[in-house]
């Protein structure tokens, strides 16, 4: 079933109760590929990213990621992902080289191969000179990079980054998006991004699947999806694909570009001053 594949699912299935979460999605995503899954609120992204991951299990299907099936081989779909919540937690009264450090051995990493590979993520997430601050002290993009450390921490072969930029102001979540995208240029991975902005999935994903309900309407580069409907550009592309019961996420996406543009301005001015 997987071939080349780094994710592969058949008709996978997810129900609670009577609601259809998640319904016979498809996916053939090959390695060293970053994919983008779009989609309004509750259409079935966290769903989908969550049984990707052997977190919650399937009503019925297939999917294999890594070539391990994510049900009976769940313990080795963990090993070799790597998986950044929407929501993730930390613990304010730990540094962020102790957290680091807790979630590495998680992982059963040698202490040796564990502080190197921590030191390499501090420098490379420009946390130097406070990685040994408690992370109550630090801001909400400190905090985020600190995230994506824990998520890089054991070299996952494939990552899992679920709404990357949700919750934070234009700036940080610019800084998140173009840390992303030197991850994306130069680490051999395989990405998989769920997000309803849809500057983060033209910005970095080869293939981008537009999911509405629980179902994948729509897939493939951000250019054949345009063209496939007919849209001037994928904001055009993404309402025709959603409907315009989603406007509101929309104009979400807008409002926070719009800010970006002007957080932008407002140091420009500051330095002319």
């Amino acid at each position: 079933m997987t071939e080349n594949y780094a994710i592969k699912t058949k008709e996978l299935t997810k129900r609670f109760g009577k609601l259809n979460a998640v319904n016979n999605l498809n996916l053939s995503i090959p390695y060293g590929k970053t994919y983008g899954l779009l989609g309004p609120n509750g259409a079935g992204k966290t769903t989908t990213v969550r049984m990707l991951n052997a977190i919650i299990n399937k009503t019925s299907g297939r999917a294999m990621v890594g070539g391990y099936d994510i049900t009976l081989q769940s313990n080795n779909v963990k090993r070799i992902c790597g998986f950044l919540p929407e929501s993730p937690g930390l613990y304010s009264k730990l540094t962020a080289r102790e957290f680091l450090e807790f979630i590495g051995e998680l992982y059963s990493m040698p202490k040796e191969i564990l502080g190197a590979r921590i030191s390499e993520l501090i420098e490379l997430f420009g946390l130097e000179g406070r990685e040994n601050d408690l992370l109550e002290s630090y801001s909400r993009g400190m905090k985020q990079k600190v995230c994506l450390c824990s998520t890089l921490i054991q070299d996952p072969e494939i990552i899992f980054l679920d709404e990357p930029t949700s919750n934070l102001d234009p700036a940080v979540a610019r800084m998140v998006k173009d840390l992303l995208a030197v991850l994306v240029q130069n680490a051999d991975k395989t990405i998989f991004i769920c997000t309803h902005l849809l500057d983060v999935a033209e910005e970095l994903c080869d293939t981008i699947g537009i999911i509405v309900n629980g179902e994948l309407k729509i897939e493939g580069s951000p250019r054949e999806i345009i063209e496939s409907v007919g849209a001037i550009n994928l904001e055009d592309a993404y309402l025709k694909v959603t409907g315009a019961d989603h406007v509101e996420d929309l104009l979400e996406w807008r409002n926070a570009s719009n800010q970006e543009i002007n957080g932008k301005s407002e140091k420009v001015n500051r330095k002319k001053k």
